[in-house]
C-alpha cells in the first residue's frame, strides 16, 4: 500500500472517570467546541465496519502490521440524510480517511447485499470497496455506536476527542436506526477512549494539558474490542 498525500498522527488512550474530568477541565478553556456537536457538546457516531470470513481488518490490528486499512459506513445522530463510505488507512501512529457520500438508499442496498449499482458509482472508493467485496470477500460485519465530546485547536490542526458509551451490534441488517439491537463494550461502565489528533505537531501547550498522573497510552481499536462479542 502506497502512502500518498497528507497523513496525520494519531494517539489513544484508555481512561476513566476521574481522568476524563481533570482532562475536559483543563482543555475547555483552551480549545474551541466542534461545530459539528449538540447544544451538550455530544454526538453520536454510528460505524458499520467490513471484514471478511477470514477477519483479515481484525487480525491485521491484532497482528499489528504497520500498514493496514479499513472500510467502514459512517453516519451522524441517526441522520440518514448525511452518510459517508470511508476508508481508514494506518502506519503505525499515522492515519489517513479517505470518504466519499452515500445516499440512503445506496447504504441500505449494500447492507441488503445488493452490489450491481457499486461499479458503475461516480466516486472511486465505492468502486475500490465493490472490488475488494468482490476479492477480498469484505461483508458489513459489526456496528459499533459511541458518543464522542470533540475539541479543537487550529495551530497544528488539533483535535481531542472523548469517546464514551460504547456499543456494538452484530445483526448486519439491524444496523440503521430503527433497527438497531446492541450492547455494550466497553471494559467498564465509566470507560472511556481518549483520541488525540494533529498534523505536523503537536503544540505544547496542548500537550502539557493533556498530561495526567495515570494515563498511559495503549493501543486501541473500538472495532477489535466490540469483535470480542463475535
Amino acid at each position: 500500500m502506497e502512502l500518498p498525500g497528507a497523513f496525520r498522527h494519531e494517539l489513544k488512550y484508555q481512561i476513566g472517570a476521574a481522568e476524563y474530568m481533570a482532562l475536559r477541565s483543563r482543555l475547555r478553556p483552551v480549545m474551541g467546541r466542534d461545530g459539528h456537536a449538540r447544544g451538550d457538546g455530544l454526538y453520536l457516531v454510528r460505524s458499520i465496519y467490513f471484514d471478511n470470513c477470514d477477519d483479515k481488518a481484525l487480525r491485521e490490528k491484532i497482528n499489528g502490521v504497520q500498514k493496514r486499512e479499513k472500510f467502514r459506513i459512517r453516519y451522524y445522530n441517526d441522520d440518514l440524510s448525511f452518510i459517508t463510505l470511508e476508508k481508514k488507512l494506518k502506519y503505525n501512529d499515522l492515519c489517513r480517511k479517505l470518504d466519499a457520500p452515500l445516499s440512503e438508499a445506496e447504504c441500505r442496498a449494500l447492507l441488503a447485499g445488493d452490489t450491481d449499482w457499486m461499479p458503475g458509482h461516480p466516486a472511486g472508493l465505492v468502486r475500490e470497496l465493490y472490488c475488494k467485496m468482490r476479492y477480498q470477500r469484505l461483508r458489513p460485519r459489526l456496528l459499533v455506536s459511541y458518543m464522542r465530546e470533540p475539541y479543537v485547536y487550529a495551530p497544528g490542526n488539533v483535535r481531542v476527542t472523548f469517546d464514551s458509551r460504547i456499543r456494538t451490534s452484530l445483526y448486519a441488517r439491524g444496523f440503521l436506526p430503527g433497527e438497531i439491537s446492541d450492547v455494550a463494550a466497553a471494559d467498564s461502565p465509566g470507560g472511556m477512549v481518549l483520541e488525540i489528533k494533529y498534523d505536523a505537531f503537536l503544540p505544547e501547550i496542548i500537550s502539557c494539558l493533556l498530561q495526567t498522573e495515570g494515563v498511559r497510552r495503549g493501543a486501541f481499536s473500538k472495532y477489535g474490542a466490540c469483535r470480542r462479542f463475535g
